[in-house]
């Protein structure tokens, strides 16, 4: 007689493929889990990490802005101390400019030309005086063209003397002081006059 099993295999079958179920979907639920989690830390030291930097870049802009203010602060100083300076250096350059200016015109002035009226306004000069020849009003002239000091030479008029007596000519001439760069530079002792009365 043949041997008929009759147990319920197929439920027992069944049991079996709902625990291997059960057990591939918590296997894969768990790896699911920690596949998150794992992408989750690294996101988040990512982020961590991109935050830290900020903060930093953050902190190093604020000292740059601070040394940037003390920058300006000391950018301005030193413009106000170049005007100072400059200021200084001018008045230093000008604090002769009398002498200079008489010390150039002697120099300039021939014999038999006298200066009765010396008057300056800023850089102009006004000449007013008698010369005993239109020649030497000429010398003249030309010595103020070739001065370091003194430029743009203008004679204004010259007129025979009222008295019939006097062989002077009156004359009134105008000059221009040249600028405190050549006022400096001329430190050199002026030429000596070429004689005769002033």
């Amino acid at each position: 007689m043949a041997y008929i099993n009759l147990l319920p295999w197929r439920d027992a079958a069944r049991k079996e493929r709902q625990k291997q179920y059960l057990t591939i979907l918590t296997a894969t639920a768990v790896l699911s889990f920690l596949l998150v989690f794992l992408v989750n830390m690294v996101y988040s030291a990512r982020v961590e990490g991109q935050l830290q930097r900020n903060n930093f870049l953050q902190n190093e802009i604020k000292i740059l802005d601070q040394r940037i203010a003390e920058i300006r602060t000391l950018n301005d100083t030193k413009k106000s101390l170049q005007q100072r300076m400059a200021l200084i250096s001018q008045l230093q350059g000008s604090r002769n400019l009398g002498t200079q200016i008489m010390d150039e015109i002697a120099s300039a002035v021939p014999a038999g030309v006298y200066l009765t009226q010396l008057e300056k306004k800023g850089t102009s000069l006004l000449l007013i005086g008698k010369s005993e020849s239109n020649n030497r009003l000429s010398n003249m002239l030309r010595e103020a063209e070739e001065s370091e000091l003194l430029s743009e030479p203008y004679l204004e008029f010259i007129e025979a003397g009222k008295d019939s007596v006097s062989l002077l000519s009156n004359f009134k001439m105008h000059l221009t002081v040249k600028g405190y760069e050549a006022v400096q530079g001329a430190d050199t002792p002026a030429k000596p006059a070429n004689g005769g009365a002033k």
